[in-house]
C-alpha cells in the first residue's frame, strides 16, 4: 500500500470503503498527468484500462465508460452514512502529500451542506473535522475560502497556510446572468487593482482540483457548463445516487468505485433498517386520520423502547448517552400542522413540548429557531424528540440519533427509497455495537406492509425479510423507565447521603459528607489493587493498605475538601480504611478475573484449494499506455527481483513477486500452493489471449492478478495456537451494577410474590433479598425466580448474585462472544456458577458450548483459589423442572454438576 495512504488511513481512521476509494484515486492519479488541457481521449483510455482491471478482479459489471466532462473527472458512489465528507478530506491530504497539489474547490449543492462543509473543513474542535491528526495541518492549517470571504481573502498572502480549500455553494458560481450583470464571483471590478475575477483566478490555477459533494445535483446543463469553465486538472464526484432524474433516469458513466447500501449493511457500517406494522392489520378498515394516529402511537412506543435500550447501553458500557428522535414525514404543510396537534394530544400530552415541525413555508424567527433545533438534535440537552417534516429532509442533514421514521400517506416505493431511509442510517457510536435496538432503524409502514414484504423478498432489497417486525398492540406493557440495581455498599451509601442532605447546615454536616466521600473513594479504589494480592484477605496487609491509602490521598487532596485540612483528610482516610475493607469483603463474592493468553508458538498457513478463475478476464491495454506504465520506477527491471530471489524472466514470476509482498504469505512454507495458484491463473489468461496479448496483460495487471489470487487465499488461511500461557488471574473484581427496565406504572415486587401469568415475570422487577449482592433483580423465567427463592431460604447459602453484563469474561463461540451465567452462589465450601434452562434446551449446542467454557473458567478459578486458601468453583446446569420450593442447593449441586466429557 502507498505509504501516504497508510499514513492517512491511520490518522483519519478510515473505513474499508474509504481506504479502497483512496487507493483507487491514488492509482488513477498516478496514470494521469494532472495538468491543464491534457489529451482527454488518451487519459480516458488509461482510466478505461485501469477500470477494466478492477472489473476483472471484482467480477462487477463495467461502470466507467467516459469522463462526461471536458476534463478528467471520476465518481465515487458510496452509500449514505459511510463517510463521504471524511473521504474528501482524505483525498485532499493524499493529493497534497503525494502530488504537491495546493488548490482545491469543494462544491456544495445547497445551503445546508455548504454550512456543514465549512465547519467540517475549518473547525478542528468539531467531532466531524475532516483532518484530525494530520501533522502538516496542525501548525499550518488549510486556508478556507468561502462564498462570504473570498473578496477579502484574495488579497492576503497565503505563506502561512499549507493548502487552500475553497468551499462554495454551487449557486454562487452557476447563477444565470441577470439584468445584463454576471454573478459577483465573475466580476473583476470588485477587487481593487485586479482585472480578473475570482472565478477566473480559480480557472487559471495550474493545480486546481474540484470535489463535488452530492454530485447528482450538478448534472443539469448549466451546472455542467460552469464547472467545465473552471477547467480543473481533476474532478472528483461523490454521491450515494449516481444517476440523474431529469428527463428520465440516467446513470453516471464515470463511476470508478461503487459501495452500495446493501453492502454497507452487510459490512455493519450503517444501522440495520427494519419495517414495522401491527399484527393482522387491515389498513382499509381505517380512515386516513385514524391510520395516522395508529402509526404515530406505535412509532412513539418503539421510540420509547429504543430510548430505554440506549440508556441501558450507555450505562452498561459507561459511554455517552444517545438521545433518539422520531422523524415524521407528512404530505403538506396543512397535514404537518394537524399531525403536530395530534401528537400533542397523545400519551397524556407527554410530547406536547417535545415536537417540532419544519417546512419551506416557515419564515423569519420561527424558521431560524427550528433550524437551530435541527442542528443540535444530537445534543442530549435538546428536548425535541419528534420532528415533523413535509416530504423528506434531503442530503446534508447527517444526524446519528434518528431511530424511528414514520412516513404518513406515502407509497411503498417512496418508503423504501435510500433517500427516505438514508437520513437515519448513520451509527451514533461509529460502528455497530451488537445490541439489536442500538443498531436498528425502524420504519413504521402499516399501510404498505404487504408491498414491503414483496419488496423485501426481491434480491438486493434494502429491507431484509428478517427485519420485518409485527407489532401486537395487546402486548404493549406501557411506558418504561430505567432502574439501577446497585450493590449493597452503594445502596447503603445512598441512604447515608440522603440522611446527610437532610441535616441542617453545620460543620458536622460538612464533615459527615467528606467522610462518606472518603469511604466511597476507598471502596472504588480497592479493585485497582487486585493485581497485587492473592485474595481479598490480603487487603488487610499493611503494604496493600499503604498502596490504597496513597491512591485515595492523591485523588482527594488534588481537589481541596472544604471544612478539613489536608492532615485531617489523611487521618480520616487512615481511620476509614479498615472499616471500608470489611464492608467490601462482606458485600462481594470473590469472582476472579481470568485472562487466558496464547503462547507465541503458532502454526499458520493456507489450506490447499483450487483457484476459481471465472472472473479473471483482463484485456490488453494499448502499447502507448503499457510503455508509459513500464517506464514508471516501480516497474523497472531493478525492482523485479523478489526477496526470495525470484527473477522476473517469466510472466508467472511477475505475479509471484507481487503475491509474496502480502504479510500473511511465507514463500518458504507455501511455495507449492503459490506456484499452483499462479499456474492456474496463467492458464486461464492463456486460454483466451494471444501470446502477445498475454504478455501485455501480465505486465500491466500483475498487481491486480495477485490481488485476485490473494482474495481467494484469505478464506483458507489458518492460525492455530499450539499452547496457552499460564492464565493471568486477578482474584476479585468489584460487583458490577445492573441497569434494568421497569414499566413505569408497575410496582417493584417482592421476590416471594406470585406473578400471574408466569409469562409476565421477565417484565417485573423484584426486591426484598437478604443474601443477594444487589437490591433489585429481574428474572427471565419462573425457574430463575424460584431458584432465587431457594437461595434465600437455604441456610447453606452465604451470598449470591445475578451477574451484571461485564461481570465475567467467559468467552465461547471461538472467543467471539461472552457468556453471563444466571447465578453465582457462595457456600461454606464452594462457589457455584448456576444456569437454569428449560428441559428441552439442555442439549442445545449453544448451551453446551457455554457450559464447557464455564467449566474451563471454574477449573482455573479453583486452581488459583486452592493455592491461596480459597474455595473451589463448580458449574451447575439445572433443568427448570428440578427447581422446586422444597429443594436445597446441595441436592441440586450433587445432581446437576456439569462435567465436560
Amino acid at each position: 500500500m502507498d505509504k501516504n495512504i497508510s499514513y492517512i488511513k491511520n490518522r483519519l481512521s478510515l473505513r474499508t470503503p474509504q481506504i479502497d476509494s483512496l487507493d483507487i484515486l491514488a492509482r488513477i492519479a498516478d496514470i494521469l498527468p494532472l495538468t491543464k488541457n491534457a489529451d482527454l481521449a488518451i487519459e480516458q483510455e488509461k482510466v478505461l484500462a485501469f477500470t477494466d482491471g478492477l472489473t476483472a478482479k471484482t467480477g462487477a459489471s463495467r461502470v466507467f465508460t467516459e469522463f462526461e466532462r471536458t476534463f478528467p473527472c471520476v465518481c465515487f458512489a458510496l452509500a449514505t452514512g459511510v463517510g463521504k465528507t471524511r473521504l474528501m478530506g482524505a483525498f485532499i491530504v493524499w493529493l497534497n502529500q503525494a502530488k504537491g497539489i495546493k488548490n482545491f474547490l469543494v462544491l456544495a449543492p445547497n445551503l445546508t451542506i455548504y454550512n456543514k462543509l465549512i465547519d467540517d473543513f475549518s473547525n478542528p474542535r468539531s467531532p466531524k473535522y475532516v483532518f484530525p491528526g494530520i501533522g502538516d495541518f496542525v501548525h499550518r492549517p488549510p486556508g478556507i475560502i468561502t462564498g462570504e470571504n473570498y473578496s477579502s481573502r484574495v488579497m492576503r498572502p497565503l505563506f502561512d497556510e499549507s493548502i487552500t480549500i475553497n468551499v462554495f455553494n454551487i449557486s454562487k458560481i452557476n447563477a444565470e446572468t441577470k439584468g445584463g450583470k454576471v454573478p459577483r464571483i465573475k466580476r473583476g471590478t470588485e477587487f481593487i487593482g485586479m482585472k480578473q475575477s475570482y472565478f477566473d483566478k480559480l480557472a487559471n490555477m495550474d493545480d486546481l482540483v474540484i470535489l463535488m459533494d452530492e454530485s447528482h445535483h450538478y448534472r443539469a446543463e448549466r451546472g455542467m457548463q460552469v464547472i467545465n469553465e473552471l477547467n480543473p486538472i481533476l474532478g472528483i464526484e461523490l454521491t450515494a445516487t449516481p444517476k440523474t432524474e431529469a428527463g428520465g433516469t440516467k446513470q453516471f458513466h464515470n463511476v470508478v468505485y461503487q459501495y452500495g447500501l446493501g453492502t454497507a449493511m452487510d459490512d455493519g457500517l450503517v444501522k440495520e433498517p427494519a419495517v414495522a406494522t401491527r399484527k393482522d392489520f387491515d389498513p382499509t378498515r381505517y380512515s386516513q386520520e385514524d391510520l395516522d394516529r395508529i402509526k404515530l402511537e406505535d412509532g412513539v412506543r418503539i421510540h420509547e423502547d429504543t430510548k430505554i435500550a440506549l440508556e441501558i447501553y450507555a450505562r452498561d458500557e459507561k459511554c455517552r448517552l444517545v438521545k433518539p428522535f422520531i422523524l415524521v414525514v407528512t404530505r403538506d404543510t396543512d397535514h404537518a400542522r394537524k399531525v403536530k396537534i395530534m401528537i400533542q394530544s397523545l400519551f397524556d400530552g407527554r410530547y406536547s413540548d417535545k415536537v417540532m415541525e419544519i417546512h419551506s413555508n416557515q419564515k423569519g424567527e420561527e424558521k431560524e429557531e427550528n433550524i437551530q433545533q435541527l442542528l443540535t438534535l444530537e445534543d442530549p440537552n435538546n428536548k425535541i424528540e419528534i420532528v415533523i417534516h413535509v416530504n423528506m429532509l434531503k442530503e446534508g442533514w447527517d444526524v446519528t440519533n434518528l431511530y424511528t421514521i414514520i412516513p404518513l400517506r406515502t407509497s411503498a416505493s417512496e418508503t423504501l427509497t435510500e433517500q427516505t431511509i438514508g437520513r437515519g442510517l448513520r451509527l451514533p457510536y461509529g460502528k455497530r455495537t451488537g445490541h439489536d435496538k442500538v443498531d436498528k432503524l425502524t420504519i413504521i409502514a402499516h399501510d404498505n406492509f404487504q408491498k414491503i414484504i414483496e419488496e423485501a423478498n426481491k434480491p438486493g432489497s434494502i429491507i431484509k425479510q428478517k427485519n420485518i417486525i409485527e407489532i401486537d398492540p395487546s402486548t404493549y406493557e406501557g411506558s418504561k423507565e430505567v432502574v439501577v440495581a446497585k450493590n449493597a455498599f452503594e445502596e447503603k451509601v445512598e441512604v447515608e447521603k440522603q440522611k446527610i442532605e437532610a441535616m441542617p447546615e453545620c460543620k458536622e454536616k460538612v464533615r459527615a459528607g467528606i467522610i462518606l466521600e472518603i469511604r466511597k473513594t476507598i471502596y472504588a479504589t480497592i479493585p485497582q489493587v487486585n493485581n497485587k494480592v492473592s485474595s481479598v484477605a490480603d487487603l488487610n496487609n499493611q503494604d496493600i493498605k499503604d498502596i490504597v491509602v496513597a491512591k485515595v490521598k492523591e485523588q482527594l487532596l488534588s481537589s481541596p475538601q472544604p471544612g478539613l485540612y489536608d492532615a485531617e483528610v489523611v487521618k480520616e482516610i487512615e481511620e476509614a480504611y479498615q472499616a471500608t475493607v470489611n464492608e467490601f469483603i462482606q458485600n462481594i463474592i470473590e469472582i476472579p478475573r481470568i485472562v487466558i493468553q496464547p503462547t507465541d508458538e503458532v502454526d499458520s498457513g493456507f489450506r490447499d484449494f483450487e483457484l476459481e478463475v471465472k472472473g479473471l478476464n483482463y484485456q490488453p491495454v494499448s502499447e502507448e499506455i503499457l510503455i508509459r506504465f513500464l517506464a514508471r520506477k516501480e516497474n523497472s527491471d531493478q525492482t523485479l527481483i523478489g526477496k526470495y530471489g525470484i527473477t522476473a524472466d517469466k510472466p508467472e514470476n511477475l505475479v509471484l513477486n507481487e503475491l509474496i509482498n502480502y504479510s500473511l504469505i511465507d514463500y518458504d512454507t507455501q511455495a507449492d500452493l503459490l506456484q499452483k495458484l499462479v499456474g492456474q491463473a496463467i492458464a486461464k489468461l492463456k486460454s483466451y489471449l494471444s501470446d502477445e496479448a498475454f504478455i501485455n496483460v501480465v505486465k500491466f495487471h500483475k498487481k491486480e492478478i495477485a490481488e485476485f489470487i490473494f482474495s481467494q487465499m484469505r478464506p483458507h488461511f489458518y492460525c492455530n495456537t499450539k499452547s496457552y500461557e499460564k492464565p493471568v488471574v486477578k482474584p476479585f473484581t468489584q460487583i458490577e451494577g445492573h441497569n434494568l427496565t421497569k414499566i413505569q406504572a408497575d410496582k417493584v415486587h417482592h421476590y416471594t410474590d406470585t406473578i400471574t401469568p408466569t409469562g409476565s415475570i421477565p417484565m417485573k422487577v423484584f426486591s426484598g433479598f437478604k443474601k443477594a449482592c444487589h437490591t433489585l433483580y429481574k428474572f427471565d423465567a419462573k425457574g430463575e425466580k424460584d431458584f432465587a427463592g431457594i437461595l434465600e431460604s437455604d441456610k447453606a447459602v452465604i451470598k449470591w448474585l445475578r451477574p451484571a453484563p461485564k461481570q465475567f469474561k467467559i468467552y465461547w463461540d471461538h472467543n467471539a462472544r461472552t457468556y453471563e451465567p444466571d447465578f453465582v452462589v457462595e457456600t461454606d465450601k464452594f462457589v457455584y456458577l448456576a444456569e437454569i434452562k428449560a428441559d428441552n434446551r439442555l442439549a442445545d449446542q449453544d448451551v453446551l458450548e457455554k457450559a464447557k467454557a464455564a467449566v474451563q473458567y471454574c477449573k482455573y478459578a479453583t486452581e488459583h483459589n486452592l493455592a491461596n486458601g480459597g474455595k473451589a468453583w463448580k458449574y451447575l446446569l439445572i433443568p427448570h423442572s428440578d427447581v422446586l420450593h422444597n429443594t436445597s442447593l446441595g441436592y441440586l449441586a450433587g445432581k446437576r454438576e456439569f462435567q465436560c466429557i
